[in-house]
């Protein structure tokens, strides 16, 4: 029996897709159409291949960490039996749901392949553990993290598909206040409370470009903190600081390549961010040997200074238009994935490293 990141993963994964598969959230109505009636409709006669490895790929997490949570903890035999099931009722009920929702379009191929790529993800995770690979990652974590690590791991696993979400900043997570107050607006409006509600008397302007620096330095530094939190040994986290780096530039180029096009994936790595990035890469090699907590600590402080700093930079329309296009084109299968994770990982992180400098596991 093992404590796993595969259970709070498979939540995870479950709760956006629940997003991605119900949004925009506007509309709901009975249509007239019973709620299961796609499932006897005949196969769609327009589909493309994007929609057929969305669905797919959507849906493999959750079979891979149900089932992965199930083998790590014990559970050998019902771990594929019960995955697949699990992920086919997910899919069930959103697809019905979707019938409510003038916007949306429940289809039986959807729900197939919604299936199919469960079954992929649970088989996969079996036959990692048939040939052994989950004991080599048991070792391998044994050896490279602190005992209770789950949370930085949890975290560290979401940081690239948080950054696949466009950014106004190149690792810019976390930038919600000027949405949050534009739905707190809409969500009061006509009513009493709008009174009450905080009102900036001027509109936010550009950062400077000192500022627009600092939050990139801050943006790399931040998860490297973060891995520092559960990796002791000096020479381990350098190799850890390298993949990181690596990750992040490949993701955020990838980003920029699904939002603007191939042609301009590495249109974001200007001269003062190679600059930024770079000085974000020295400050944690000469961090190496930091104690744990320390590295909380300062992670803590960091998150504080950059989360000031991101939700007092404007979007501008050129990002919204941007936004825009992820968020009512074709990667609208992405846009509760990307966008939510985008948004609250830097929170997240904020309370797992403020628990390490107070809690007890702070002193693994």
């Amino acid at each position: 029996m093992h404590k796993t990141s595969a259970w709070p993963l498979a939540l995870v994964y479950a709760g956006l897709i629940v997003y991605a598969s119900l949004y925009p959230f506007v509309g709901w109505r009975d249509q007239g159409m019973a709620p299961m009636l796609f499932l006897t409709a005949p196969w769609p006669k327009y589909w493309t291949g994007f929609d057929v490895v969305s669905n797919v790929l959507g849906y493999m997490p959750v079979g891979f960490f149900l089932t992965l949570g199930a083998l790590r903890t014990g559970h050998m035999r019902w771990a594929v039996w019960v995955a697949v099931p699990v992920a086919a009722l997910l899919s069930l009920a959103m697809e019905t749901l979707q019938i409510y929702l003038p916007s949306r379009v429940p289809s039986n191929l959807d729900w197939v392949l919604n299936i199919l790529g469960a079954a992929l993800g649970a088989l996969s995770a079996w036959g990692l553990e048939k040939l052994g690979v989950l004991q080599r990652w048991s070792r391998f974590r044994a050896s490279w993290f602190v005992h209770d690590a789950r949370g930085a791991l949890v975290l560290l696993a979401l940081w690239p598909l948080a950054l696949l979400f466009p950014t106004t900043v190149p690792w810019g997570l976390g930038q919600v206040m000027e949405r949050l107050e534009g739905g707190l607006a809409v969500l009061l409006a006509d009513s009493p409370f709008l009174e009450w509600l905080p009102v900036r008397d001027i509109e936010l302007q550009p950062p400077l470009p000192v500022a627009e620096w600092l939050c990139v330095v801050l943006g790399l530094l931040i998860p490297g903190l973060l891995g520092y939190c559960v990796i002791l040994h000096g020479g381990k986290r350098l190799w850890f600081l390298l993949w990181m780096a690596v990750l992040g530039v490949g993701v955020t180029s990838l980003s920029a390549a699904l939002s603007f096009g191939p042609e301009h994936a590495w249109i974001w790595l200007r001269a003062p961010v190679r600059g930024a990035a770079v000085v974000a890469l020295v400050v944690l090699a000469l961090l190496l040997w930091l104690p744990p907590r320390a590295a909380a600590t300062l992670a803590v402080l960091a998150l504080g200074v950059y989360l000031s700093l991101i939700n007092q930079t404007p979007i501008d329309p050129y990002f919204e238009q941007t936004l825009f296009l992820w968020e009512q084109g074709r990667f609208i299968r992405f846009h509760g994935l990307a966008q939510w994770l985008g948004w609250l990982w830097p929170f997240a992180a904020l309370f797992y490293v403020l628990s390490r400098v107070w809690g007890k596991e702070s002193r693994n």
